[in-house]
């Protein structure tokens, strides 16, 4: 168990010496602090000092990591071992954005060819649809390309495009569906020209119920307009593994994009379910992003632990999660571009290691996985900053900033900058009620103006948001929780805990359209609310 181990004992042990320990001090003792604390790496700078952390909690962490074998975990991922083990898979996203001469065994085979000429078809699907050599069943251009698809499918999607919409064709609308709400899908196609609209159908097994029931309702849409089953080939691409399903819905094969089991969902954004963004940046800039990826990936698997920025960011959140009872993250990105950034990482953390038990199916006695959330700089500042500067909770934060913006607009940038460090300042240094009195406060208002500071963060430096870098900060993200599962003992690449609620749903749901009351058998409160459900509904 994890909390018998030598180093974690030893790492507990400086906890209680460190635990209380401002980083005023920390600062005040060290004038070279920052540099100590500083990697660079890819273009990317972290300037992790402002953490209550010192030169021997590094160590410490690093010997952790050491003692739990997380070299040796990231050697068995990227050779192709299978460390998924509860569904007897390997972990291969990293494959996706190999170079075209790499070589990556599954089974005895270099899947990094078949990777590759997915790509390529993709890339030849792109250029024919932006071109508008690709036209509708009347002849018309592709104006809007709607994306289908639910979890990894969708969420990975609509983040990059939103993140690379400054690189993206402006000659091309692109939405999303994901719910089965049925809202999503009416606004969504609100004011749409089905002659005009493409859909992409993202589901593996083309059997996925929240985005089969958009995808049939999508069809219906369509032809309503449109009259002939013909059309829906001309107006619908899938990414899929399921041949039978896709043609019998009568998207052509030939525009079906493939993937493979050793792709997690929440992993597969620069796989074919990245089909909606290769059709809104183009080809290259895709391409460009996959490189940004394998980049941070070739870093994480070579570079020292203490030099090694996911490792780095892995280990803090183990220090402040198993030590500091830190129950969750703030991802506090400083370019709207990066909006859905914390809501991707979501996903990709808390599916990843939400998990109490280990890979042997021990209940763990330790907390795992924080809960990561966020909103851009400086909307969150007048939102919930309020509650990191002065709340009684500690809530670590990632500050991540551009030197460069997109969109360069009179001193817009250099104030958005000055809140990314000011932010990280106050939360670090605060302000004590010695200072606050000195600048004229009456006594009785002063406590409400004191901020303790010992806030800890990490601050991301990055020159400009490009295709590159954003697969580069999607990559770091990803081995960082590689990191702490590796530490914790789990299996960050199954996830069970979705399935007992779909199971149920697909109970229920006959029991809510019946016409005829249903037996139901469920627990008093879910049959009463089944019950309430079905007379609200008659009404």
């Amino acid at each position: 168990m994890l909390t018998d181990l030598a180093a974690w004992k030893t790492l507990s042990e400086h906890y209680g010496k460190i635990q209380s320990v401002h980083l005023r001090t920390l600062f005040a003792n060290d004038p070279k602090r920052a540099q100590k604390f500083t990697v660079e790496a890819l273009g990317i700078c972290l300037d992790y000092s402002k953490n209550r952390i010192t030169q021997g909690t590094v160590e410490l962490l690093a010997n952790l990591a050491e003692e739990c074998g997380l070299r040796d975990r990231i050697d068995a991922m990227f050779r192709g071992d299978k460390i998924n083990i509860t569904e007897n898979r390997a972990v291969l996203h990293t494959a996706l954005r190999a170079p075209r001469d790499a070589s990556v065994q599954v089974d005895g085979k270099n899947v990094v060819p078949d990777v590759h000429a997915v790509l390529d078809r993709m890339s030849a699907f792109a250029d024919r649809v932006r071109s508008g050599a690709w036209t509708g069943y009347t002849g018309k251009r592709i104006r809007t390309v709607v994306n289908i698809g639910i979890g990894g499918s969708d969420l990975g999607p609509v983040m990059a495009y939103e993140a690379l919409r400054h690189y993206a064709t402006r000659d091309i609308a692109f939405r999303f569906v994901s719910n089965i709400d049925g809202t999503d899908f009416a606004e969504a196609t609100h004011g749409l020209d089905p002659e005009e609209t493409l859909f992409i159908v993202s589901s593996k097994t083309f059997t996925t119920l929240e985005t089969m029931t958009n995808a049939h309702t999508a069809k219906a849409w369509a032809l309503a307009t449109l009259k002939d089953e013909a059309a829906v080939a001309k107006h619908f691409a899938a990414v899929s593994t399921n041949a039978k399903e896709v043609a019998k819905f009568g998207i052509d094969t030939a525009n079906m994009f493939g993937f493979w089991d050793w792709v997690g969902g929440r992993y597969s954004m620069d796989s074919a379910i990245g089909l909606s963004t290769m059709l809104a940046v183009g080809p290259d800039n895709f391409r460009a992003m996959l490189a940004g990826f394998h980049a941070m990936d070739e870093h994480f698997r070579t570079a020292p632990f203490e030099k090694n920025i996911p490792v780095l960011m892995g280990l803090l959140c183990v220090w402040y999660d198993n030590f500091f009872g830190a129950d969750t993250v703030a991802v506090l990105p400083y370019d709207q571009y990066l909006k859905r950034f914390p809501a991707y990482l979501q996903q990709l953390t808390m599916e990843s290691n939400g998990k109490s038990v280990t890979l042997a199916g021990e209940r763990v006695t330790y907390e795992t996985s924080q809960i990561y959330w966020g909103e851009p700089g400086t909307n969150g500042q007048h939102s919930f900053y309020q509650l990191i500067h002065q709340g009684t909770k500690l809530i670590p934060c990632d500050f991540i900033g551009f030197a460069r913006s997109l969109n360069p607009l009179g001193r817009h940038h250099d104030l958005l900058m000055a809140n990314v460090f000011a932010q990280a300042e106050a939360l670090a240094f605060g302000k004590t009620v010695e200072q606050v009195k000195a600048e004229g406060t009456p006594d009785w208002l002063a406590p409400h103006r004191v901020f303790e500071g010992n806030r800890p963060s990490n601050t991301f430096l990055i020159e400009e948001l490009t295709p590159e870098v954003l697969g580069k900060l999607i990559a770091m993200y990803e081995h960082s929780v590689f990191t702490q599962g590796a530490i914790w003992g789990i299996n960050p690449f199954d996830q069970w805990g979705v399935e007992l609620g779909k199971v149920l749903a697909m109970r229920i749901a006959p029991e809510l359209e019946s016409a005829e009351a249903p037996e139901l058998k469920h627990d008093a409160s879910t049959n009463a609310l089944i019950a309430r459900y079905r007379g609200l509904k008659r009404q």
